[in-house]
This record gives C-alpha cells, sequence and structure tokens, in this order.
C-alpha cells in the first residue's frame, strides 16, 4: 500500500502507485498519476498532467507540472511525462508543455537532477542525464541520452544537445551541439569530445581512433566547414558514432555550436 501523511494533501482523482511514500506537506494535483515505489519526502507539489514513473525520489519544494513561462499560455491543462529512476533533489522545476509546442514535456529514465535544476516547458530529455545545480532549459530543448550539462549553465530555447555530450559549468550554450561533443567556455564553444564518456559507454581504442580522425578532419581541416562537411559525409559508414553526428548536423534548424578556430 502506498503511504501518505496526514499533512499532505492529495486530491480525488490524483493515482498513486503501490508502495509510493507521499510525505509532510506535499499536494498533489487531481490529475497527477505517480508509479510504483516512489518517495516524495516533503513539501513536494506536482500538478497538471503529470506522470511520474516507478522508483523516483523527489527531494523537497521540487514543483512538477507548474505552467509553462510562455506568454502564450492560457490555462489549458498540458502535461509533464517523467520517466522511472529519476532523483529529482530540492528546488528543482519541470513545467508542463504548451499547446502550440505540443502539448507536453518529457523526461526520460534514471534522470539525476541537482538542485534547482529546471526543465522548462516542450522539452525533451533523454535518458540517464545528469544536470548539475541551477543547470536550466529553456522551453523547446532537446536533449539527449548520458547528457552532462554543468553547474549554473543554461541552455536557450530550441537548442539541441545531441546523446553524450558534456557541457562545462558556467556555460551560455546558443547552439546546437553535436552527439559525443565536449563544450566550455561563458558562450560555449566546442572544445572536442567527450572522451571519457565515450570510454564509459565502451566505445573501444579503435573506435575512438576512428571518429577522432573524422572530428579533426571536419572541424580544423582545410577549407571552410561546408566544404569539410560535404567531404566527410562518405565517412558516415566508418563508425555508427560519424553516422549519428553527421545525421544530428543534417537534421538541424540552427546553427551549430563549433570550435573558436572553426569557420
Amino acid at each position: 500500500m502506498s503511504k501518505i501523511d496526514p499533512t499532505a494533501r492529495v486530491e480525488d482523482g490524483a493515482v498513486i502507485g503501490e508502495g509510493t511514500e507521499i510525505g509532510p506537506y506535499c499536494i498533489i494535483g487531481p490529475n497527477a498519476v505517480i508509479g510504483a515505489n516512489c518517495k516524495l519526502i516533503g513539501h513536494v507539489h506536482v500538478t497538471a498532467q503529470t506522470t511520474i514513473g516507478d522508483d523516483c525520489t523527489i527531494y523537497p519544494f521540487a514543483s512538477l507540472g507548474t505552467p509553462p513561462q510562455s506568454l502564450s499560455y492560457r490555462g489549458e491543462l498540458t502535461k509533464l511525462n517523467i520517466g522511472s529512476g529519476c532523483t529529482i533533489r530540492e528546488s528543482v522545476t519541470m513545467n508542463a508543455g504548451t499547446v502550440a509546442g505540443g502539448g507536453i514535456t518529457t523526461v526520460g529514465d534514471r534522470g539525476y537532477f541537482m538542485n534547482c535544476s529546471h526543465v522548462g516547458h516542450d522539452c525533451h530529455v533523454g535518458n540517464d542525464v545528469i544536470f548539475a545545480t541551477s543547470a536550466t532549459l529553456g522551453g523547446h530543448c532537446e536533449i539527449g541520452d548520458f547528457v552532462f550539462i554543468g553547474g549554473l549553465s543554461a541552455v536557450h530555447q530550441f537548442t539541441r544537445i545531441g546523446p553524450q555530450v558534456m557541457v562545462g559549468g558556467v556555460c551560455g550554450v546558443r547552439d546546437d551541439i553535436i552527439p559525443f561533443g565536449l563544450v566550455n567556455g561563458q558562450y560555449a564553444v566546442l572544445e572536442g569530445l567527450n572522451l571519457i564518456g565515450m570510454k564509459r559507454r565502451k566505445f573501444t581504442k579503435q573506435r575512438l581512433a576512428t571518429v577522432r580522425a573524422f572530428y579533426q578532419k571536419l572541424f580544423h581541416g582545410p577549407g571552410t566547414f561546408g566544404e569539410r562537411l560535404e567531404a566527410s559525409r562518405p565517412l558516415a559508414g566508418e563508425d555508427p558514432a560519424i553516422a549519428e553526428i553527421l545525421g544530428f548536423i543534417g537534421k538541424g534548424k540552427r546553427p551549430l555550436c563549433l570550435p573558436a578556430i572553426a569557420k
């Protein structure tokens, strides 16, 4: 059975999974669905059509499903979906979607969101991400699996960050970041590949060498970036990671985050 503290307010219509604990002074709205074996430690606010997967731990003063911070919002009931196994620390905020943006914000499984981090409306966040303290997403961002965003870093609305990217601390991210990228700086620039993350994902030495050679050719070879991109397209068959990077670039509608010296 679920365990609900007598000081918590769980409105009629809310669904609470088996084995879930709702701690002191939590407020759970009527359209919320909370999975099994979750733990809301206390003072947690869940509203809108928010669905939380199994085995999540949510710390005090987290606010989930609150209205989108968008001037176009007119009070519509929209959605926030959070996957299973997430850890959501103190004062994290995640907003529901907007009608114009599809009406839903999504967060994948096993995410770790440190205190005061924020997921804006209509964002789509992958699995196994880590948001350090006060990492912030503007609306409509797309974040891949295994992404790490450093403390006090902010991502501009509509920006895409590919899988296995590492964003350093205190970065302003204004442009799309290729999969496996490593970015740093006050206004983020591409500094190389996230080799540590790639090794953790079991890339062999040969694969690392192949992808690094491709990266050097694409971002530091002769000619303009557009010329190097065209010349690099035949390399997609050399490694799945190269194909993923080229595919990501091909789908882009916004500027790409480049090295400081790239042209």
